[in-house]
């Protein structure tokens, strides 16, 4: 995707996928084509720059999530979603507030990676080719012997000696002809695919067992040291030989290969800075950490997080086994509720540093109607395309999904409003039956109607307590 793209531009890519809330769409449209604005500006003053970080409001299922996940996307920027109540403060169990950028690096080390693998793809397949080649008819290693015989031969004044070495050229070229003819053919029924089954021995690393670590994975962060890399700087990966396919060595050898010329310090580089200025942090549930009521002793997830994340989003230096990582230009997006709590509620510190508050409002029956058939990964789309694979032909007619979209809403309103995921409930619900028998069915069309949307669901609808547990 393009990283130059205009907020209009970017609002109309989320459309794609997430419908209404368009108060939030806009304000992460700014923020996104803020960030490009600051990479033009002049030296002394790009750093001044900092991102105007955001909280969304709103009730669960309405898009707070894939709002940011798609943004993410767009410009292939390095994202990680957190749930805050996962963190305490510093010096208790539990993971500190430091690793959720040790956890963005990681994504951003692997975002690039990948990259790099797309880019040395080619150079690759081309070693694996030869390596595969070699291991069907491996190289001849005697031919530097015999050209050996055949200098020392004419050093000889003797023309018995001579003639023998100009024989054994000759010997020497024959086979070498016919070396070269033979893996060309080989070459031509690797390439066509004639070879793919054919059983070869290959040599594959082994790679250095997991129980080295003594620390746990959090105690292995924290520190910033990569112990499974240190030990195999130390001691030389074995090597052990391994019968395959052809098709299986092709796998495992463009894999090990892609990794060999992969450039690590400039993935690393490249993938830091990536962090550093088009980074997104997407902190949900922020409202159960905002303080409700004065309580006595220690606050270990509240107020106590609340404290130890500050710095993080003010701008600090972060120390991860990669290197140091600064978080001043790190887009944070917040997210919750806030049934219980208001943003007022969170230390005022942190609300200086969310300068950009959005309301999304509650799905109507017809934005659930919306969300079920225009994204491009709508649902009904989804269910579509997986029954398909059986055979099974599924249409849904209008009024069987204005059907499904009311009966969500009305659901929704008389039990807890989870906003769209209430349709994930509601539909599978409904294809329960032809999801299992689908296999089996002899008739392979089916036509969901309005009136087989009722007769599925009459029982469940009509019995509120019953619909409180299933839907």
């Amino acid at each position: 995707m393009n990283g130059d793209l205009t907020p209009l531009e970017i609002v109309y890519e989320l459309n794609k996928y997430i419908v209404g809330q368009d108060k939030a769409k806009r304000a992460v449209a700014i923020a996104l084509r803020n960030r490009i604005r600051r990479k033009k500006l002049s030296p002394d003053l790009i750093d001044e720059v900092t991102p105007k970080n955001i909280i969304m409001i709103g009730p669960t299922g309405v898009g707070k999530t894939e709002i940011a996940r798609r943004l993410s996307k767009l410009v292939n920027a390095p994202f990680i979603k957190v749930e805050a109540t996962k963190y305490t403060e510093v010096g208790y169990v539990g993971r500190d507030v430091e690793s959720i950028i040790r956890d963005l690096t990681e994504v951003g080390i692997q975002l690039v990676r990948k990259e790099w693998a797309e880019k040395v793809k080619e150079k690759a397949k081309e070693v694996v080719e030869e390596k595969i080649l070699n291991y069907l008819f491996p190289i001849e290693h005697k031919r530097g012997k015999q050209n050996n015989n055949l200098f020392s031969g004419l050093l000889y004044e003797d023309r018995e000696e001579e003639k023998e070495s100009l024989e054994e050229l000759e010997l020497s070229e024959e086979k070498k002809e016919r070396f070269e003819n033979t893996r060309k053919k080989l070459r031509e029924k690797l390439k066509s695919g004639e070879l793919e089954n054919r059983v070869i021995e290959i040599e594959v690393e082994e790679n250095i067992p997991q129980t080295v670590e003594i620390f746990s994975n959090s105690g292995i962060e924290g520190m910033g040291i990569n112990f499974r890399e240190i030990l195999g700087r130390m001691f030389p990966q074995k090597k052990r030989k391994q019968k395959v396919t052809v098709a299986e060595a092709r796998k495992i050898l463009m894999y090990s290969e892609t990794q060999k010329l992969i450039d690590m310090e400039e993935v690393i580089r490249v993938a830091i800075n990536r962090v550093e200025n088009l980074g997104i942090v997407f902190i949900d549930e922020i409202d159960k950490i905002a303080k409700q009521e004065k309580s006595y002793g220690p606050d270990v997830s509240r107020s106590g997080v609340q404290r130890d994340i500050l710095p993080i989003i003010e701008g600090s230096t972060v120390m991860t086994k990669y290197g140091a990582v600064k978080t001043d230009h790190i887009l944070f997006i917040a997210a919750g509720a806030f049934t219980m709590s208001k943003p007022s509620d969170l230390i005022p510190e942190l609300q200086g540093r969310f300068p950009i508050r959005v309301e999304l409002s509650n799905l109507s029956k017809e934005d659930l109607k919306r969300i079920l058939i225009e994204p491009n990964n709508s649902l009904i789309k989804q269910y579509i395309s997986l029954l398909k694979t059986e055979g099974l032909e599924v249409n849904f007619t209008e009024d069987a999904i204005m059907e499904i979209a009311e009966i969500a809403y009305m659901v929704n309103e008389n039990t807890e409003n989870i906003g769209a995921r209430r349709l994930y409930t509601v539909l599978e619900k409904l294809l329960e039956d032809i999801s299992f028998n689908a296999p089996d069915l002899k008739v392979k069309e089916i036509v969901i109607d309005k009136e087989y949307v009722r007769t599925k669901l009459k029982d469940i609808i009509s019995n509120e307590d019953l619909s409180r547990y299933i839907l």
